[in-house]
């Protein structure tokens, strides 16, 4: 496919995914406030509650029924096609991007898997990850929750170890994020919907509704709040290959996870009490330690230590290997038939462009390895440490 056709494809449907996951997501975010916040210590009969509140200007009052009204109210707003168009959306991107270029941006380099299999492997992690937690969640631990959670938690690690170990670090961790995706949209449509239309149904029939139903829904919707800035993160990360780059970058998934949940967690319980006030200043923390963890991991990849006595790397040898390795996609005139113009608008045509890129380029080829993207022009590791050396002596060009 033409790159510039790619290139506004992946622009187009990047835009439409944005739109409708900020609907979705606020949409969300705020009915887990509203039950959240709800006055349940008089409500008037047949409710559970009721909630004031202002906002624009004006001020609301919402109530919220124990189970359903006496009768069907003429206009009733249903909340779905936000998460069917967020979810089709991020099909169409991970196809795009990943699946189309796949030898480029999921398979991980040096595996010898081949295109086709690497996607097969990639769908298949999505449909088995909805049907392992929708079996969860509707065996026993379904009433337990804390329980189902922390097995969810450990399955979705073990899920980001083993797909690290077949993709590169960013198509890893972009189908841990679809898999959380598919499971969040496998929510509204297999669970939520239904248990709102057997509610609605009840409600014209003129039958008592059936509780079980709504309550799984809570349930689910519960855990979509919670995936939300996981996901979050993810749909960033390809930005920091400290983390995805990391070769333990299933292990910094799983902390950053721990922390965005810790965080939604204090947003969700904030007006009720301040017990878990705690979570906000540990999940800072806790990214610093990350910070300092993954820093120390990029400085110790740089060989040796002290370079004042080593032999001086001439600049000739480096330019010749960011040559030969990098510019075929980084430059003003790619080779790469992927690529119209410079990645990120990042070109290495000159040995100036190349000094003021250089802690970008030992970040992103020593350190993490995460490029050249897939390895695809075979950079070998006695280059890029020669590239790190000569960065470590000052990234002279002379």
């Amino acid at each position: 496919m033409d790159p510039h056709v790619t290139e506004w494809l992946n622009l187009a449907i990047r835009w439409v995914h944005m739109i409708v996951g900020i609907a979705w997501i606020g949409a969300s975010f705020y009915f887990v406030w509203l039950e959240n916040n709800l006055d349940r210590r008089k409500p008037r009969e047949g409710l559970s509650g009721d909630l004031w509140a202002i906002h624009g200007g004006g001020i609301y009052h919402l109530e919220k029924y124990k189970l359903a009204p006496p009768q069907m109210p003429e206009t009733l707003h249903w909340f779905k096609w936000e998460a069917y168009t967020t979810w089709l959306s991020g099909i169409a991107l991970l196809m795009v991007v990943y699946y189309l270029n796949a030898e480029l941006y999921l398979v991980a380099p040096g595996s010898g898997m081949g295109a086709t299999t690497a996607v097969a492997i990639g769908v298949a992690s999505l449909i088995c990850g909805w049907l392992i937690y929708h079996a969860l969640c509707e065996s026993p631990l379904g009433q337990k929750p804390g329980l189902l959670g922390g097995i969810l938690f450990v399955l979705i690690i073990a899920a980001a170890y083993g797909l690290a170990q077949v993709f590169s670090g960013r198509g890893a961790f972009i189908h841990i994020g679809a898999i959380i995706g598919t499971i969040m949209v496998g929510n509204v449509f297999f669970v939520i919907m239904p248990g709102q239309r057997s509610l609605v149904g009840a409600l014209k029939a003129g039958t008592e509704p059936d509780p079980t139903q709504p309550a799984k829904a809570l349930l689910r919707s519960r855990h979509n709040n919670y995936f939300t800035l996981p996901v979050l993160f993810i749909m960033i990360s390809n930005h920091f290959p400290s983390t995805y780059g990391s070769e333990y970058n299933w292990a910094i998934l799983a902390a950053l996870a721990v922390l965005s949940v810790m965080v939604r967690h204090f947003f969700n319980t904030r007006h009720q009490s301040q017990k878990y006030a705690w979570t906000l200043p540990a999940a800072a923390v806790g990214m610093m330690a990350l910070a300092f963890v993954t820093s120390s991991a990029q400085i110790s990849s740089t060989p040796g230590g002290d370079h004042a006595h080593d032999e001086p790397i001439a600049f000739d040898n480096v330019y010749s290997i960011i040559n030969e390795r990098c510019t075929v996609c980084h430059s003003d005139n790619p080779t790469n038939p992927a690529f119209k113009s410079a990645p990120g608008g990042i070109a290495m045509d000159s040995p100036k462009q190349i000094q003021q890129l250089a802690s970008r380029i030992h970040a992103q080829s020593v350190a993490t390895q995460a490029m050249p993207l897939g390895n695809i022009t075979k950079m070998t590791q006695q280059e890029r440490d020669l590239v790190g050396l000569w960065i470590a002596q000052g990234a002279s060009v002379n």
